[in-house]
């Protein structure tokens, strides 16, 4: 009986150890693009709705032009805007790619692989695979509904074009570029904000009255790590 109990021990063990193996071989020689954003709570809650923000991250290949959605909020990702059937409005530079993707695709994209439900206010993390040594931008939109300034005033006209989507301050872009070598740190830079219908067809426009908007993300760190060994993935 012993012997038996012994014998399956060792079979355990050696068993786990084959697993523990292929873990570390599937993960030797790669890296993943790790995106950690602080989410402001006290800006959060002053806005209009105190809901947070609207975001989107996804990379770009400067070279072929590529696009990869690594994160994006649920209701963007959809169009599910309860009730509205699309609130362009909201994350302008990312509608512009993702039309531009389902018509090339000439069908629905799935967002199940990279979309979920709005982070609450705190620390949110996402990752992407990248094949090292690898080039990419990574970009990150986000917008905060209501968030209301001297330049960017709310409406009382149901009428109005001004702001009848309540958004307040426009969505802002933030880009970074990425080398896919372990242990690097990419500089996020806010680039502008983007606006949808722009009168001279440019989405990216420069920073005009933003304030409040630059706090919605009080923290950014973009870096490159070793993807941890994963047994059950």
């Amino acid at each position: 009986m012993k012997r038996k109990l012994f014998i399956l021990a060792g079979s355990v063990l050696i068993m786990a150890l084959i697993l523990i193996a292929y873990a570390i071989i599937r993960t030797w020689g790669k890296t993943d693009l790790d995106v950690k954003i602080h989410i402001n709570e006290e800006l959060v809650q002053k806005s209009g709705f105190g809901e947070s923000p609207t975001f989107a991250v996804w990379l770009e290949n400067p070279e072929s032009h590529e696009i990869r959605a690594v994160y994006i909020t649920r209701r963007a990702a959809e169009g599910d805007w309860e009730g509205k059937n699309d609130v362009p409005v909201a994350l302008p530079r990312w509608f512009e790619i993702q039309k531009k993707l389902q018509e090339a695709a000439s069908q629905q994209i799935s967002v199940d692989a990279f979309s979920g439900a709005t982070p609450k206010p705190g620390y949110f993390t996402t990752k992407a695979s990248l094949a090292p040594d690898s080039k990419w931008i990574c970009w990150i939109e986000v917008n905060l509904a209501a968030d209301y300034n001297e330049y960017y005033v709310a409406s009382h006209n149901q009428e109005s074009e001004t702001d009848k989507y309540l958004s307040g301050q426009p969505a802002i872009l933030y880009r970074a570029e990425i080398m896919a070598k372990e242990g690097v740190i990419a500089e996020s830079k806010l680039v502008g904000i983007t606006v949808y219908n722009a009168p001279d067809g440019k989405v990216i426009q420069p920073l005009q009255g933003i304030t409040t908007a630059k706090e919605i993300f009080d923290e950014i760190k973009i870096s490159v790590v070793k993807p941890k060994p994963k047994i059950i993935r």
